[in-house]
Order: C-alpha cells, then sequence, then structure tokens
C-alpha cells in the first residue's frame, strides 16, 4: 500500500506529460514510423530505433521517449501485414501467425486475419502496459529469482513445443529441432571461441547465421516460390472475407485465450534473452494444447492468429520489466532503446525507477497510448491493404524478392547474407516439401545459442563445486520455479504426443514416392553427423558438449526414421510430398525452373551490384515471366527502383555491391 501511495504522483505528473500536444506528436510519428518499418519483411524494430536514434541527442527527453516507445509499440502490429498477406514473417516475433493467418488470405479471409490479429495485438499490448505498471516497482524479485537453471527449463520448455508443431510424426518434429540447434551452433562458440563447421575456410560464417536471413529463408522464400508457381493470386476467390468487423468478433469470441497467451507473453517479455524470438512459439503451442478441435490449425485457423498476436504484443510490455529496473535488454530492440535512453539523459537501471519514477511512468502510458493509435490505424487500414491478395501473384512476387534480399542483406552489408539466404531458402522448400516441420527448425535455431549458454553456465557451476569439494545440491537444480517449467513442459509434450495425429504439420500432404524423401533424409543425416564429427574435433569440453548432445539425439531420431522408411509402404505419411498432389503437383511451373528467377537476381547482384541487378531482372520477369508488354515492364520495373532507393535512402542503408563497382566508380545507388 505504501508502495502504491509513493507511486501515485509519478503517475498523475507521466500521464498529465504524455498527453501534452507536442508529446502526442512525437509518438505519433513513431507510430507512423514504427507502421511503416514494420511492413518491410526482416527490419523490424533494431532497424526503426537504429534509424532515430542519431536524432535523440539533444531532444526533450519526454518527446524522445514518446518516439521511441511509440515505433517499439506498433513494430509487433505492423510486421502483422507481411506475415498474413504474403506468408513472410515480418520478424521474428510474428512467425507463428504465419502458420494460419496466411492460409486464411489464400481463403480469401485477408481482412479478416487482420483485423483479429490487430484486435489481439491492442489488447496484449494494453494488457502488457497494465501489468507493466503494477511490475515496475515489485518485479524485482521475480526477475532476481531466475538463476541460470531456471533460464535452462524455460528454453527447453520453448524447445518442447515442437511436440505440438511437428504433426503426425513426432520424431520428424524432433529431427527438424536438432537440424535447427545445429545450424544455430554454426561459427565461433560463444564459451571458448572455437570455430564450427568449416568457418576456418569461411570467414562470413565466423559470426554464425543471422536470424532475419533463417526466418526469410525458411517462411518467405518456399511460400513465394510455390505461388509463384501456381500463377494465381494469393486469395483462391474474389471476395476478401467478412472484413475486419468479423476479425474483431473472432477475437471477443476467443477473449479468453487472448488473456492467457497475453499472461504469456508478458511472463516471457519479463525473463531477459527470450523476448519475441519465442513468445509466439510458445503461445501457438498453447492455443493447439488448449483447443478441442485441433483440425483447423496450419490451415487458416483463426485462433492461431489470436494466441500470438496478444502474446507477442503484450511481450513489449513484459521486456521493459528487466530493461528499465536492472538496465538489462530483454530483446535486441530493448538493447537499442536502452542506448536512446542514455542519449536523452537517463541510465536504464535501479537508479531510474528511484531518481525519474515519473519519467519510468511515462514510457509505460506512452506504450499504452502507442498501442491504442497503432492498432486503430491498422484495423482501419487492413481492408484496403488486404485487397494485395487479390492481385495476381506474378505481379508481387518480383516486389517480394527485391524486399527479402534488401532485408537479408542489411543483417551484415555482405553479398554472403544473399547466398546465405538462396542456400537457407532451398532448405526450406525441401523441409516443407517433405513435410518437416519448419517452425521446429525454427524455434531449434532460435533458441539454439541461450540454450548453450545456459547449459555450459549450469555445468560449468557445477563441476566447479564439485572439484572444491563443496556439496552441489539438489537445490541448485530443483528450485520451485524450475520444478513448475519442468511439470509444464512434460505436460506440454504428453499432450503433443496425445494430438499429433490431429495435427498436419502445415495442412495435408499426400503420400509419394520413397525415392525423394528418403533422399533428403539422407542428407540430413550426413550433415548431423559431418556436425556431431566436427565437433568431436574441437579441444574445448565447453565448444563441443551442447554440439554432441544434439548431434547424438539427431542422429538418432533420423536412423530412427530410416529404419521405418525401410519398412513402411509407398502410402506412409512418412513419405509425404507436396509434389505428388495438390497445389505444388499441379502448378504451371516447375520448382527449379522459378526457383532459377531468385538466383538470376543474387547471381547478377554479386556482378553488377544490386540496383543494375534488380533493373535487369525486373524488366526481364515482367516481360518474359509476366507477359507483359514493355511498357508496362519499365513502368513497373521503374517504380520498384523507385520505392528501394526511398526505403534506403530513408533508413540510411546501403545496396549490396558487386564485382562491377570494384572497377568502377559509380554515384550512389549504383555503388
Amino acid at each position: 500500500m505504501d508502495t502504491l501511495v509513493t507511486a501515485l504522483p509519478a503517475l498523475q505528473e507521466a500521464f498529465a506529460l504524455i498527453l501534452q500536444p507536442a508529446q502526442i506528436m512525437y509518438l505519433v510519428l513513431g507510430v507512423l514510423l514504427g507502421l511503416s518499418v514494420g511492413v518491410f519483411p526482416g527490419l523490424g524494430g533494431i532497424a526503426g530505433l537504429s534509424l532515430v536514434l542519431p536524432f535523440m541527442f539533444g531532444m526533450d527527453p519526454v518527446s524522445g521517449l514518446a518516439l521511441m516507445v511509440g515505433l517499439v509499440a506498433v513494430v509487433p502490429t505492423s510486421d502483422t501485414f507481411a506475415s498474413v498477406l504474403m506468408g513472410i514473417p515480418g520478424s521474428s516475433a510474428s512467425q507463428a501467425t504465419v502458420l494460419d493467418g496466411f492460409p486464411m488470405a489464400r481463403k480469401g479471409e485477408a481482412a479478416r486475419a487482420l483485423a483479429a490479429a490487430f484486435a489481439s495485438s491492442l489488447f496484449g499490448g494494453l494488457f502488457g502496459a497494465t501489468v507493466l505498471t503494477g511490475l515496475i516497482l515489485v518485479a524485482r524479485p521475480l526477475v532476481l529469482a531466475f538463476g541460470t537453471p531456471e533460464m535452462l527449463a524455460i528454453t527447453l520448455l520453448g524447445l518442447s513445443m515442437v511436440a505440438i508443431l511437428a504433426g503426425t510424426l513426432p520424431l520428424k518434429g524432433v529431427a527438424a529441432a536438432c537440424l535447427g540447434l545445429l545450424v544455430g551452433t554454426i561459427g565461433e562458440a560463444g564459451a571458448g571461441g572455437s570455430l564450427r563447421m568449416a568457418t576456418y575456410d569461411i570467414p562470413y560464417l565466423t559470426d554464425g547465421i543471422k536470424l532475419v536471413i533463417v526466418g526469410l529463408g525458411i517462411f518467405a522464400v518456399p511460400e513465394i516460390i510455390s505461388l509463384l508457381r501456381q500463377d494465381q493470386s494469393i486469395a483462391r476467390g474474389s471476395q476478401l472475407g467478412a472484413g475486419w468487423a468479423q476479425g474483431v468478433r473472432d477475437w471477443f469470441e476467443n477473449r479468453w485465450l487472448s488473456v492467457r497467451c497475453a499472461v504469456i507473453g508478458v511472463v516471457v517479455g519479463v525473463i531477459p534473452g527470450l523476448g519475441g524470438s519465442v513468445v509466439d512459439w510458445i503461445a501457438y503451442g498453447h492455443t493447439v494444447q488448449t483447443a478441442k478441435d485441433k483440425s483447423g490449425f496450419g490451415k487458416g485457423d483463426v485462433r492461431g492468429v489470436v494466441g500470438p498476436e496478444s502474446s507477442n504484443n503484450a511481450k513489449e510490455g513484459g521486456g521493459l520489466v528487466p530493461t528499465l529496473i536492472f538496465g538489462i535488454p530483454g530483446s535486441g530492440s530493448m538493447a537499442i532503446f536502452i542506448g536512446g535512453l542514455g542519449l536523452l539523459g537517463f541510465n536504464a537501471g535501479p537508479q531510474m525507477i528511484q531518481n525519474d519514477l515519473d519519467v519510468t511512468y511515462t514510457v509505460v502510458w506512452s506504450l499504452a497510448l502507442a498501442n491504442v493509435v497503432g492498432a486503430g490505424l491498422c484495423i482501419a487500414l487492413s481492408g484496403p491493404i488486404s485487397r494485395l491478395t487479390t492481385i495476381r501473384f506474378t505481379l508481387l512476387a518480383p516486389f517480394l524478392f527485391m524486399m527479402i534480399s534488401f532485408a537479408a542483406f542489411q543483417s551484415r552489408q555482405s553479398l554472403g547474407d544473399l547466398v546465405t539466404l538462396f542456400a537457407i531458402g532451398l532448405l526450406g522448400i525441401f523441409l516443407r516439401r517433405f513435410d518437416w516441420s519448419r517452425p521446429a527448425f525454427l524455434i531449434g535455431f532460435v533458441l539454439s545459442s541461450q540454450a548453450e549458454n545456459f547449459s555450459n553456465n549450469a555445468h560449468q557451476i557445477a563441476t566447479f563445486k564439485f572439484r572444491k569439494g563443496m556439496d552441489v545440491g539438489l537445490e541448485y537444480v530443483a528450485s520451485p520455479i524450475v520444478i513448475g517449467i519442468v511439470v509444464l513442459t512434460i505436460i506440454s509434450v504428453v499432450l503433443g504426443l496425445r494430438h499429433s495425429k490431429q495435427m498436419p504439420t502445415e495442412g495435408p500432404v499426400v503420400s509419394g514416392k520413397k525415392r525423394a524423401p528418403v533422399i533428403f533424409l539422407l542428407l540430413m543425416l550426413a550433415y548431423t553427423v559431418t556436425a556431431w564429427i566436427n565437433a568431436a574435433l574441437i579441444d574445448l569440453t565447453s565448444d563441443k558438449i551442447f554440439p554432441l548432445t544434439v548431434g547424438t539425439v539427431g542422429i538418432i531420431a533420423l536412423v530412427l526414421l530410416l529404419i521405418r522408411m525401410m519398412r513402411a509402404p509407398e502410402d506412409d505419411p512418412i513419405f509425404a510430398d507436396r509434389e505428388t498432389a495438390g497445389d505444388d503437383g499441379d502448378a504451371a511451373h516447375g520448382l527449379w525452373a522459378t526457383l532459377s528467377w531468385f538466383g538470376a537476381l543474387l547471381v547478377l547482384s554479386s556482378l553488377l551490384g544490386f540496383i543494375l541487378a534488380l533493373m535487369l531482372f525486373l524488366i526481364t520477369f515482367f516481360r518474359i515471366r509476366a507477359g507483359l508488354s514493355w511498357a508496362r515492364s519499365a513502368l513497373l520495373t521503374a517504380a520498384g527502383i523507385a520505392g528501394m532507393c526511398f526505403v534506403a535512402s530513408t533508413l540510411n542503408r546501403d545496396f549490396p555491391p558487386g564485382l562491377l563497382q570494384e572497377f568502377i566508380d559509380m554515384p550512389w545507388p549504383f555503388k
């Protein structure tokens, strides 16, 4: 009670500060920037905050806070456009939304999916801000209670979601997750600095593969290629569905699901290091677990949109708890946010709560107000923007290739980004074709680094105590929090295995001939064995334990699948192949012919630079592949180049250079 009385004046002062016209103007400006950045796949809050960071120095503190919070709050809302309309995760926080949001768009229900997502995002954002208001002063013991064992247990809970997302064959989910974990270990080990998986020969891989490239490659490239092969619009019919009113009603009908997932979002957001990369998967797993009828998930179930979208906005409120209380960033965007606070004259941590409580609550109120403004704008625009799904996809695909190539290049500003995007995209195509769980792979990749760090820390602490003759004790690994999380993990796995037969991975897939699925499994087994051998040759124990353990589990899972393949008939689900029947099997264009267009853009970029390559690619694609006249092809090409240059200049980003730029000094944007 005394705490509330102490905080009441600060709450009132913060409320008065944020309602000033100048602060509202900066808040709306931040929201508009967040909407603009969030619509472009792969950019997200980190790119948006990086854009405004240079302008923070010298700004009025409250105005600067309003600008930053407005941008951060709305990105998890606006990134839904790409996830639903294009099947491209707008950011790491909207990956699970693709699973049901994109199938809804393909059924002509894009407006409904967007509206349900935005209503859920609005509720989640307000819920997170409300919880943050109370937690600012009382959350310190909760955050301090999470040590290494608790963090490792939470990570294992996230990995347990593969049991829910693996579909009819849980072993495929385990193998895909192990593959993702191993891909996440590529590069320099965090503990001892050992280089893993041939990074001596490929310097680009020393720092590992970035999440934005994996997210775009695993989800975006396969869907773009699939739709381009069919040469149709995203929505199969001409109707857009019931629109935003129906979507809002869908959220209201599932309001208790939204509440539960918002709670998940806040809790995961409070824990530093997890954040948006995993919260939507945990929420999606919970949504499937608690549903009575699971048959619609992966095919366009609106509950698969409501759950993740409620959690990923609520996690922003939770993520600000460790950020403001301890100065510990809960995510990449929160790390940039701390830098912005420093430029405004504030140091995130206990001293900020003690000395600037009114400013702290200004952040809270800005977060709530930004969610209202952002969600309102998105709901108002969902109908017009969803009409993109009725356009012939052949006219959209080259622009999407352009966008994801540009977004991937921003991770390191290297041509290696484009090569890696193509390679991961090819892997994503075959994971999708043979019905291997792409979400399970992505969960493994996202959690790989922290799973290795937490397991290494736990092992080192236990080993140190043992060598010193100290009592390690069960209390180190068996705290009440750990026990509770382990129980949840066991329940998750049991429920996932029980209901797996009701859950096709990403819609129904017809079984095909044995040869192609077996070859793909053997390739995965070869990579896993190679990674295991590579890890075994490392001298430092701390750098080899994790990949050896994951590799062993992956090899066992793959061998068991291979044994089943040897014994199963051709109509067994283990031989699922989308090329046998359905949209891919009946597509008008072949896989390799379609993929070669994307490959041509990347090859031309390495030779001529991105803009020159883009000019040649767009006009050739529109003229030959889309069958447009030279005049229309030139017009669309000019529009694409102009739009790309505008985005790059606004965000102060560069384009991939080619060999040509090494010999000829060219002006921007050609250099």
